[in-house]
């Protein structure tokens, strides 16, 4: 078994798939400093998360999202180093389900690592990501209580609640919470926080091909919302995946750009509340705290930025007949390479019309 296990667990939108994707990216500079990733890749880690959150559609999921926390598991009892686990799904897990998970990595000694940043950046942002996988609650009602499976709720973006569910049999120097670094920091930093916490050397690491998750400006993002309740044919999360959010949110709707947005001033105030308990909290946890933790505080002066109430029918109507066309387009160039297989005698699906 690994001497080591440092499970990251979160937050979502603090910087996640950047250092997921470095990581990856490096597997194998990792590999030389006896520092394992365990599975295959970073999407088997993410289905592992299912698995520990017990997600009650598991049993419909193909075999290998059923058995991707066993294969972690028999790669990290197999390795004599240190291993990384990292997806941002982890931190929706229930207590117990946390619990049950650091056990089966035993005897290897686990440390829990959050990433954080200020509860209105991460709320703020997490809901156009939301609206990207074809939901469409309100920024305002956005997120709904907690339930432990579920990634799209508190359970995943309350840093105190996720901290409290993960660390119950944990000493407070195996729990490390990296506040992001300024906007004016390089763009490598977290990183190297990363790194350090863990203990390897990232400075050979490379970081070219590293992959952020832009988001959608404010009209972009109501015209999702209001739109994935016409699209009735795609509700399985495959459908979501790549129709509603790889095609249509990053694929043609990101690139628009648009304009930055905030909830409402009534929901600031209720996240800046609720943000100074989780400061509080972690002040007295007595928890490794990397980063200046005054940084996880909703500031007091914000910039004057758009509600997506504040989108017009006429904004929503532009944007909809841009999408029309680009789709359009695709379309056409589909059918163009559909029909040339067909002639070259080539079975391919088709579009009939």
């Amino acid at each position: 078994m690994a001497e080591k296990v440092y499970w990251h667990v979160g937050l979502p939108k603090t910087g996640t798939t950047y250092l997921q994707s470095v990581l990856w990216a490096n597997r194998r500079r990792l590999a030389d400093q006896g520092v394992l990733l365990p599975g295959d890749s970073a999407r088997q880690q993410m289905q592992a998360s299912v698995v520990v959150r017990e997600h009650p559609g598991l049993a419909k999921r193909p075999v290998e999202v059923r058995e991707s926390w066993d294969r972690l598991v028999d790669d990290v009892a197999a390795h004599s180093g240190t291993a990384i686990i990292s997806h941002e799904f982890f931190g929706a897990a229930s207590a117990d389900q946390a619990a049950a998970a650091i056990a089966r990595l035993a005897p290897a000694q686990v440390h829990v690592v959050v990433t954080a940043r200020d509860l209105l950046s991460v709320v703020t942002s997490y809901w156009q990501e939301f609206v990207k996988h074809g939901f469409d609650r309100a920024l305002d009602e956005f997120p709904e209580e907690e339930r432990s499976y579920d990634e799209w709720t508190w359970a995943a973006l309350d840093l105190k609640s996720v901290l409290r569910r993960w660390t119950g049999g944990l000493p407070p120097e195996q729990v490390h919470v990296v506040v992001l670094p300024p906007p004016n920091a390089p763009r490598r930093a977290l990183v190297d926080e990363f790194a350090r916490v863990v203990g390897f050397d990232a400075t050979d690491f490379d970081t070219d091909q590293a992959q952020e998750n832009s988001s959608l400006g404010v009209v972009e993002a109501e015209l999702l919302r209001r739109l994935t309740p016409k699209l009735t044919g795609f509700t399985s999360a495959r459908d979501r995946g790549v129709w509603i959010r790889s095609y249509l949110a990053q694929n043609k709707l990101v690139p628009r750009g648009g304009d930055r947005f905030l909830p409402s001033p009534e929901r600031v105030a209720y996240l800046r509340e609720r943000s100074t308990e989780i400061v509080d909290y972690l002040a007295a946890s007595g928890f490794d705290i990397v980063g200046d933790l005054d940084r996880l505080r909703v500031p007091e002066n914000l910039p004057d930025l758009r509600h997506p109430g504040s989108v017009t029918e006429a904004e929503l109507w532009e944007a909809a007949a841009d999408l029309f066309a680009i789709v359009l387009g695709d379309v056409r160039i589909f059918r163009e390479h559909n029909t040339a297989m067909r002639r070259a005698g080539v079975a391919s699906p088709h579009l009939d019309g």
